[in-house]
């Protein structure tokens, strides 16, 4: 049967954060859009990531504070409680996870939805089953990614947790195994074992939050092992066996950890390989789309969020989805610009970071001075009292005297990190930033202590 033919201006395939950001505004402004996804308009942020993550953070930062009442004001009996957390994130994924009224939102823009698996069938060409759509301006990739499953002995076949089932269980078992000290890995163990769940977190490398400071993986393991997480590190899952019982785990050093759910977060990979790359001459097996600072792809294909490498992190879509749009409409604007990618680790402390650690910029050559300031010594980390933890790093150019990075680590380490990721963005001077008035007594503050640290 021959493909019903639709001509579009724009087709974008995937309505993720920055798919759907993408489609709305070219809707908005007067062409023909199509947007194209296979689950729920939105993608992982909204109904499995950033929001009811984050969620679930605010619930067990809640209990971790009541716990802290006798140290500082008095008394407190707490008594932890899944059942509003999991109704809560329900309630937030618009009634179990249904996207009505995202789709209604961009068809209300103009747009015309469709729910399907796209594939690239030639330049300017997208079909979804009995489909195929034409763009005349061209085609938006914004599949998004999905969690790596590692090739583990015995892991094929058992029901094993990733974030989604994570974020959508209404129970919480008495035994988790985490594969993975990444950011996903550590914040859900910490939000588990703060409601009392028995948390082991199995890590390959030498330690958790590998990609960060050293001084954020020892603040972040401090916090977990205070909330009785047991932290493995440089050891890998070797076999998995499930039974009635749950699950077993033997390491590579022949541990054997065993628990009743096992959640695997080591990593994600982009959504790439059935796209059907090699019709517009890309390369089916890479593992992201590079792109230039207009975040085109190739001669009539533009790509955002995940799928480009530069960070998955919902922020970073809807930036290269502002880019991308404004170069479809030949708006002009600014380029490209990774120096200051910010990130947060949403445990507690925070830990917020932006630009290369002082490790990176040092492989990467640069004469560096690098300020430090512990938080528990500021005059707010003072006043904070139990849960202060924290500090504040910089990293500095010696030679062109700007900030070029920095870690924010503490109760308040992702707001700390804005008029950081400012600084290393704006190149603001270090004469200007040692000259700021930083209010007192704030967390920021501290800033001013890492500042005059410098060295």
């Amino acid at each position: 049967m021959a493909a019903e033919v639709r001509e579009a201006d724009v087709v974008v395939v995937g309505l993720g954060v920055g798919g759907e950001e993408v489609a709305g505004r070219l809707a908005e402004a007067g062409l023909n859009v199509v947007g194209i996804e296979h689950t729920l308009v939105g993608g992982e942020c909204p109904y499995w990531g950033c929001i009811p993550s984050k969620m679930m953070i605010r619930a067990g930062n809640a209990l971790a504070e009541a716990r802290r009442i006798p140290q500082v004001a008095g008394s407190a009996t707490v008594r932890p409680d899944w059942a509003p957390v999991a109704r809560r994130i329900r309630e937030e994924a618009t009634d179990s996870w249904d996207d009505k009224v995202a789709v209604d939102r961009f068809t209300g823009k103009g747009g015309h939805f469709v729910r399907g698996t796209a594939t690239l069938t030639a330049p300017g060409r997208v079909r979804v089953d009995n489909q195929e759509f034409t763009a005349a301006r061209g085609i938006v990739i914004a599949t998004g990614t999905s969690a790596v499953i590692p090739p583990i002995d015995g892991l094929a076949g058992t029901p094993y947790w990733t974030n989604r089932q994570a974020i959508e269980a209404s129970t919480l078992p008495d035994r988790m195994i985490v594969l993975g000290g990444g950011a996903i890995g550590v914040e859900l163990s910490q939000v588990m074992a703060r409601f009392g769940v028995a948390v082991t977190i199995i890590e390959g490398a030498p330690r958790i939050l590998s990609a960060e400071e050293p001084e954020s993986s020892q603040t972040a393991l401090e916090a977990l092992t205070r909330d009785q997480v047991k932290v493995l590190t440089g050891v890998r899952a070797k076999h998995v066996h499930h039974d009635a019982s749950g699950f077993t785990v033997t390491l590579s050093d022949e541990t054997v950890v065993t628990g009743d759910r096992l959640l695997i977060a080591t990593g994600r990979a982009a959504r790439l390989q059935s796209l059907g790359l090699q019709a517009i001459g890309l390369d089916p097996a890479t593992r992201f789309l590079t792109t230039d600072s207009r975040m085109r792809a190739a001669a009539g294909v533009w790509a955002v969020g995940d799928v480009t490498g530069n960070g998955a992190f919902t922020h970073m879509a809807m930036y290269e989805a502002d880019i991308a749009v404004r170069d479809i409409l030949d708006q002009g604007g600014p380029d490209a610009d990774y120096r200051a990618r910010p990130r947060v680790t949403f445990t507690d402390p925070e830990i917020g970071a932006v630009g290369p650690t002082e490790a990176q910029a040092r492989a990467a050559g640069v004469d560096i001075k690098v300020g430090h300031a512990a938080l528990p010594s500021t005059s707010r980390g003072f006043i904070h009292g139990p849960g202060n933890d924290g500090f504040i790093k910089l990293i500095a150019d010696r030679e062109r005297g700007v900030l070029i990075g920095g870690t924010t680590a503490g109760p308040a380490g992702g707001e700390t990190l804005g008029a950081l990721s400012v600084a290393v963005h704006a190149e603001v001077p270090i004469a200007t930033l040692s000259s700021t008035i930083w209010a007192y007594p704030t967390f920021h503050r501290g800033l001013g202590d890492a500042l005059r640290a410098l060295a």
